[in-house]
């Protein structure tokens, strides 16, 4: 296009400078907050937050006590209240267990021995606080999905005694395979790996192990390969996790189908588990591991830091994202730094851009805006959890949480992604703010991935909190109609959870701006409002706010 043109909604006006080929939409009518939110300052906090100085972000190192630091600093600098009484941190205790399997993995049956290793066939850890934990010859059980989900009259543990046993299942659920059942496609929290450890826990088993298959789990063995190795972060509790079951580990699918041929049964199993009905069944081997743990309690933190309202300063609109990454790991190439640069500085940054421009408004909004940089997210979402049960503010006074997590580094876009689309009334403002850009929501390029409960914002759904998580477009601007895809897709493969994540200072940063752009819009309408939005019908956690 040749000539920039103005979007008339809600008497918006046109903003920031007008490129050839560019159309820039108005999100609001305060055009100096808006072009607060721009490509230079997103590259300066990127270029601090995914340096290797910061060596990784992992909560309990040296790299947290640097990114925290900063990001006090820069709510310091744009006049932001601490979020927390006096303070800009929020203490989240944690336990760090290093689990240190002793050896091989081994399953043992009237065949013969099945002996896995350690990283390439398998991972295993434990959440309980205790030096050691061991299987002896714990019986297996293959359990399908390990699901029990009465909603979809569904249990794979129906009649099934586990308690001391091991259960061995599958990743995602069965809607993956079956369009028909479950909500088809899109994973359902019970595919989540999260759901199975505590589904089998609540069993009674003294085991549990998930068998890798990259489709459904939506990832290569190598995220699970560096994701379970090495220390793990929990939240304390008071019984120290020993409720948990003693290992919690994932196998490879070729290691599933040797264990399957050890067992003497066919791996045509998985394809019968898909079914309604399917029963365990015994695998009539044992597994042995004994893992060694060396522990750490210790605090990490929430970073807290509130732009007060005019009028409705007691409700409160939460921006997140996770400051978090993986730390110093298995090196790849020889690099061992994690940065995480896409995930999640690009987040991390996109908070600090947004409140930049609430800075910048001519006038405060009526409800107060809080913005949350989380910890431990790439644990299990614990400093999400840790907040949602302790929180700073009351939740029936908190109106939506809208969450920032891995931006987009491609371009611009026609559209943009909303993940878990169809739970809240928030889809419809994600609409409106999208309109006004010229642009349009596009279904999830991967609804199996189960993203919508692998991000921060799932724990402020679960305690009723309507939750927006927006992920990049997937149409580019500028190129071609597979450009978007490829690009998310060489990232997922290449560069998520790797040493390879990143700033690339080739990074097309306008897409991430005018996203951020995005999302400023629907908080700053939510923050003059007077209504809280709703869970839809549908919604699994519609129950809970209607309970608050």
């Amino acid at each position: 296009m040749q000539t920039c043109y103005r979007l008339l909604a809600i008497a918006a006006i046109a903003l920031g400078a007008c490129n050839q080929g560019e159309k820039q939409a108005a999100a609001t009518e305060d055009s100096t907050a808006i072009r607060a939110i721009n490509e230079t300052s997103f590259t300066r906090h990127l270029q601090v937050l995914a340096a290797d100085s910061l060596e990784g972000r992992k909560p309990f190192t040296p790299g947290e006590d640097r990114t925290i630091r900063y990001l006090q600093e820069q709510f310091r600098q744009l006049g932001l209240q601490p979020g927390n009484g006096d303070s800009y941190l929020q203490e989240v205790p944690m336990v760090e267990i290093t689990s240190v399997p002793a050896g091989p993995l081994v399953f043992k049956g009237e065949k013969g021995t099945l002996s896995l290793s350690y990283l390439d066939d398998y991972v295993a850890t434990t959440r309980r606080v205790t030096p050691k934990v061991q299987l002896s010859n714990s019986e297996v059980i293959f359990a399908g999905y390990g699901i029990v989900a009465p909603e979809y009259n569904w249990n794979d543990y129906a009649g099934l005694d586990v308690k001391g046993k091991t259960v061995l299942v599958m990743v995602n659920d069965p809607g993956f395979v079956d369009s028909t059942i479950f909500k088809g496609k899109t994973m359902t929290y019970y595919g989540r790996w999260t759901y199975k450890y505590e589904e089998a826990a609540r069993q009674g088993a003294a085991g549990i192990i998930i068998i890798h298959d990259t489709a459904p789990a939506s990832y290569p063995w190598s995220v699970v390969r560096g994701g379970w190795s090495g220390a793990k972060l929990y939240l304390q509790t008071a019984d120290n996790d020993m409720s948990r079951a003693a290992m919690e580990g994932w196998i490879t699918l070729d290691a599933a189908k040797e264990l399957f041929r050890l067992a003497g049964v066919p791996d045509t199993l998985m394809q019968q588990a898909h079914k309604p009905g399917f029963k365990p069944v015994p695998l009539k081997v044992g597994a042995s591991l004994a893992i060694n743990n060396k522990i750490k309690k210790s605090t990490s933190h929430n970073v807290l830091a509130v732009w007060p309202g005019a009028g409705k300063a007691g409700e409160y609109i939460i921006y997140s994202a996770h400051w978090d990454h993986l730390g110093i790991g298995e090196p790849v190439k020889g690099d061992s730094i994690y940065n995480g640069a896409a995930d999640n500085a690009t987040g991390t940054a996109a908070l600090l851009e947004i409140a930049d421009a609430f800075t910048k408004l001519k006038e405060r909004p009526a409800r107060s805006i809080l913005f949350i940089a989380l910890t431990g997210e790439e644990q299990g979402l614990l400093g999400s959890e840790y907040y949602a049960t302790h929180p700073v503010y009351p939740l029936d006074s908190t109106v939506a949480d809208l969450n920032m997590d891995v931006l987009n580094t491609y371009g611009r876009t026609t559209d943009i992604t909303i993940v878990g689309r169809g739970q809240s009334e928030l889809d419809d403002y994600a609409e409106r703010a999208a309109a006004k850009q010229g642009r349009t929501i596009s279904p999830e390029e991967n609804p199996s991935g189960g993203h919508f409960f692998r991000s921060d914002h799932f724990n402020f759904a679960k305690v009723g909190v309507p939750a927006l998580y927006a992920g990049s477009g997937t149409h580019s601007l500028e190129h071609d109609s597979d450009w978007a895809k490829l690009k998310i897709e060489t990232y997922g493969r290449t560069r998520y959870h790797a040493p390879a994540d990143e700033f690339d200072d080739t990074w097309e940063l306008s897409g991430m701006v005018e996203d951020t752009r995005l999302l400023f819009d629907i908080g700053l309408t939510l923050s003059n409002e007077s209504s809280f939005p709703k869970w839809k019908e549908g919604s699994e956690f519609k129950a809970v706010q209607e309970k608050q």
